[in-house]
């Protein structure tokens, strides 16, 4: 049994993600902004083995009330799930942005994942292999010419790009880093006509975090195991 650690656990492919882990036996720390609201969390956690608890991931004071009391407890694997897909479509464009929702943007989606990994890396250092594996997006990929959602695609890249550094020296300490497109999923996010179901992308990203280890680690891979262009 391991221990996993999921942000943005109360919807979407966080909460498909928790209920997978959480089928399979494991023990599972659900993280939302909103635990008294998580109405599907606290129906999983009736039968499994589930942790609910408050976080806010773009607040630096909440991640380190987390931190702090979670201290001494090894997590083996740390899945930072929790995004924005930033302003308006129509306010973030090659000549329109919303300055401020692209700062919001840029703290969830780029600077929250380096927060709360910081924060957690003595709990993940305590499990014999630990992993961090952050859901991004293809869209923050260089090699793909899409011009849409410049706050999110920007973000994105940002936050591929610290992973990508980042993986060589958490690797040192044993534990293995990677970033996850999970595919255009029907959420809230992707909308009813995407390509795949959320529970499909949860069971692709748990495969994927299964194979992760400290060989293959910084690697950016898609939902189904393929890798992805940088």
């Amino acid at each position: 049994m391991s221990t996993i650690l999921i942000t943005g656990a109360n919807k979407g492919i966080g909460l498909k993600i928790t209920a997978q882990y959480a089928n399979e036996g494991h023990q599972v720390i659900a993280c939302c902004r909103q635990p008294d609201s998580a109405t599907e969390l606290h129906k999983l956690k009736e039968s499994h083995q589930i942790q609910i608890m408050e976080l806010a991931v773009g607040e630096a004071e909440s991640v380190a009330n987390l931190a702090k009391a979670l201290k001494g407890k090894p997590i083996d694997i740390l899945i930072n799930n929790a995004g924005t897909s930033g302003p308006s479509f129509e306010n973030q464009t090659a000549m329109q942005m919303d300055f401020e929702g692209w700062a919001d943007a840029f703290n969830i989606n780029a600077m929250a994942p380096v927060r709360v990994m910081h924060a957690l890396t003595d709990n993940v250092k305590a499990s014999p292999a630990g992993k961090v594996a952050t859901i991004t997006s293809q869209m923050g990929a260089l090699s793909l010419d899409m011009a849409v959602a410049y706050a999110y695609c920007s973000s994105k890249a940002a936050l591929n790009k610290y992973m990508k550094m980042a993986a060589l020296e958490y690797v040192k300490e044993g534990i293995a880093l990677c970033v996850i497109h999970p595919g255009w999923v029907q959420t809230d996010m992707g909308g009813p006509s995407a390509d795949i179901t959320a529970e499909q992308s949860a069971a692709g990203i748990i495969e994927v975090i299964d194979k992760l280890d400290t060989a293959n680690a910084g690697g950016f891979f898609k939902w189904d195991g393929d890798k992805h262009e940088w």
